[in-house]
């Protein structure tokens, strides 16, 4: 189109460059791990949501507000304060998966380069600037609680899950930001890049649910949250939140977009 300068397109370009977590912008928007947007392309025009969308994100935040407001409510009318270091841990930790949660939905669904750029940075922003401290202080927390009381490693399946969730989860993040940060060239850049991208996604539909049944062995099942809590708000906070959250999670999954056949 003759009207459309090249100032225009440059200015145009820059909307869509990425910022990681570190401050550095990306170099172009090719380096992305989704393509470029195009003049003329019918991407920009596609409407991005389905029918129910709406309905599951919405279905997503409130499970894992409730979950979240459950484990605070629980910890904090229960003298805290008289337990050391282990109130911090379900406090983070639940945080934490709520704002990985947020992370996931943030880029569910985007359909052209300039959303998906937007939504990107909120992911990562979710994801490693809030979410992934909170995790780790978490696990912090719990660990100078045993350190203290003398307890062991691995004894219940709420503390072998979280050792498997905590594994995966550092690989996750590993393999996330070398795909996108400073074009992918920690993994060869371009398409080698863009494809480890693919399998990053899908290993997060995978951790995710893993990470929730970590939170709802730990709340449901384990001898303080039993001994704290009323029966009814462990079911609602650990067992009916966390499948409602995996389930609208997944009703918004556009299994065709990622190609893996």
């Amino acid at each position: 189109m003759p009207e459309h300068t090249s100032g225009e397109q440059m200015e145009s370009e820059e909307q869509y460059k990425l910022l990681d977590v570190s401050g550095h912008p990306e170099p172009s928007v090719e380096h992305l791990p989704f393509p470029a947007p195009t003049m003329g392309s019918d991407s920009i025009n596609k409407y991005e949501e389905r029918r129910g969308d709406k309905i599951a994100a919405y279905s997503a935040l409130g499970s894992i507000l409730s979950f979240v407001c459950i484990t605070w409510f629980t910890v904090l009318t229960n003298n805290p304060t008289s337990m050391g270091w282990f109130p911090a841990h379900p406090l983070l930790m639940s945080l934490g998966i709520g704002c990985f949660t947020y992370g996931i939905l943030t880029l569910q669904p985007t359909a052209h380069p300039k959303t998906k750029a937007a939504g990107l940075q909120r992911h990562q922003k979710a994801m490693l600037v809030f979410g992934f401290p909170c995790i780790a202080l978490g696990i912090l927390a719990v660990e100078i609680h045993k350190v203290e009381l003398g307890y062991g490693h691995f004894a219940t399946w709420h503390g072998i899950f979280g050792f498997l969730s905590v594994g995966w989860l550092l690989g996750q993040v590993i393999l996330g930001g070398g795909s996108v940060w400073y074009g992918g060239a920690a993994f060869g850049g371009g398409t080698k890049a863009k494809i480890l991208w693919k399998y990053h996604r899908l290993s997060g539909y995978v951790l995710f649910p893993l990470l929730l049944i970590t939170a709802h062995l730990g709340g449901a099942w384990s001898a303080w949250v039993t001994s704290h809590s009323h029966a009814v708000v462990r079911f609602v906070g650990y067992t009916v939140a966390p499948i409602v959250a995996i389930l609208a999670i997944y009703a918004r999954v556009r299994i065709s977009k990622m190609k893996f056949f």
